[in-house]
């Protein structure tokens, strides 16, 4: 089982740069895409008729921001859109699918960047999203959580630590709901099989930082424990572009 995850930061301009080609040419089983910034009606066929997928989208209300959308060649036992009871999703940032062997979310986190009120509602939402998670977990479901964190977790997951330590993405408060995630038991399939430093997933369009290297790991495959034994391989392709983010994928052999 193939899965990839990729903040596409706008689906339509990153189909003019291949990301349909690429989606074929992946053969995955399961694509995630986040930050689409469109509904299905604004769209044409060849993002919703994706040969050899079926599509679930969940977009926000207000037009041209956040939305997810997840293509499986698998048909999902079940869909749910948001995050469940308890949370109104008017962003667009979850969908829920349930197959035989697992549960996925595809999420795209909210930023907490622009002030007090959006990190909170940032430490909120990954609140909601933990209790969400064990909830399933004690009714027997296997996770996989995918998408944009929104924020690196360790200083070796970007490039200058110490000079964002004060910046949403990488703040105490930001990284120890991350380290509460593993602490619940879930894995960062990446670092179980990758240690290295300088992989990164996301890098601003100014400074030249894509070609210098100089970004920031906050896209992520997260499993729960019961998953390990089936992991395979975890990636990260920063040579596949059309967006500031790259896609990261996840190998799982049941």
């Amino acid at each position: 089982m193939k899965i990839l995850s990729w903040n596409v930061n706008g689906i339509r301009a990153c189909a003019t740069k291949g990301l349909v080609e690429w989606m074929v040419a992946s053969e995955a089983d399961i694509i995630c895409l986040q930050e689409t910034k469109a509904k299905p009606e604004q769209l044409d066929r060849s993002l919703l008729e994706v040969p050899g997928y079926r599509a679930f989208w969940h977009s926000a209300e207000r037009p041209g921001y956040s939305g997810v959308v997840t293509y499986t060649r698998t048909e999902p036992r079940h869909v749910e859109y948001g995050l469940g009871d308890g949370w109104e999703d008017r962003e667009g940032r979850a969908i829920r699918t349930d197959f035989a062997d697992f549960t996925l979310f595809n999420i795209y986190f909210p930023n907490g960047q622009r002030d007090q009120e959006r990190l909170d509602y940032k430490l909120a939402f990954y609140d909601h999203l933990l209790d969400t998670a064990e909830a399933l977990r004690r009714d027997g479901h296997r996770l996989v959580i995918c998408g944009d964190y929104n924020t690196a977790h360790k200083e070796i997951d970007l490039a200058n630590p110490k000079e964002n330590s004060d910046r949403s993405g990488f703040l105490p408060v930001e990284r120890a709901w991350l380290d509460k995630l593993v602490d619940h038991g879930y894995v960062d399939t990446f670092r179980a099989f990758n240690p290295a430093p300088e992989q990164y997933t996301w890098w601003t369009y100014r400074f030249g930082a894509r070609r210098r290297n100089i970004g920031w790991r906050i896209d992520y495959h997260f499993v729960s424990e019961d998953l390990r034994p089936y992991l395979r391989g975890a990636t990260i392709h920063p040579e596949i572009t059309g967006s500031d983010h790259c896609p990261v994928g996840l190998e799982l052999a049941f």
